[in-house]
């Protein structure tokens, strides 16, 4: 029984492999339950060469939510030319199948978000709800002053994405299109005071 040849990779290409790992295994627990030993071996490497890319386990949590932020930010936006309303209308579609598809991988995110933000005295930037928050205060040209308003609404529309990928699969698609335009209509009236 030999050992598995290891792979050189260049310290960014590593970096996005512990981080990918963590992406996987993150679903199965909370963020700041994941073994960092589970992960070096899953790697092939050492616990010391993982802290040599993550200095704390703390930072290394921050990666893979920071990662997973990122992804759902990616799927969510809407495309190049997509404006107002229009653009608004994608988002929550995008998000909506986001939730479907990946929905325990979802409130593994959400939980490692709350609980990271927790521990960073409650700083809520980065965070998908700000980010989703602020893209449709952009593309419904809103002020600065509409982003309370727009976060509420942002939480509103991921329990109800939560509860709609709850559904039968054939209650579900019965019900998109009436929950997309609910969504966008009641992101519309909360806001109204903030055109």
């Amino acid at each position: 029984m030999g050992t598995a040849a290891r792979t050189r990779m260049t310290p960014e290409e590593r970096r996005r492999q512990l981080v990918g790992i963590g992406l996987r295994k993150f679903v199965e627990r909370p963020v700041q339950d994941l073994s960092l030993d589970e992960v070096a071996e899953a790697a092939g490497v050492s616990r010391g060469l993982l802290f040599h890319y993550f200095p704390t386990k703390t930072e290394y949590h921050r990666a893979v939510v920071a990662a997973a932020g990122r992804r759902v930010r990616r799927n969510v936006t809407p495309d190049d030319g997509a404006v107002g309303e229009a653009a608004v209308r994608q988002v929550v579609e995008r998000f909506l199948a986001q939730v479907e598809r990946r929905r325990a991988w979802y409130l593994a995110l959400v939980r490692g978000q709350t609980e990271l933000s927790r521990a960073a005295s409650g700083d809520p930037l980065g965070t998908v709800t700000w980010f989703v928050a602020e893209l449709v205060c952009r593309e419904l040209v809103l002020g600065d002053d509409a982003l309370p308003a727009a976060h509420g609404w942002v939480a509103y529309l991921e329990d109800r994405a939560l509860q709609w990928s709850a559904l039968e699969p054939a209650e579900r698609e019965a019900g998109r299109d009436a929950l997309v335009d609910h969504c966008v209509r009641a992101l519309t009236h909360l806001t109204a005071d903030h055109s």
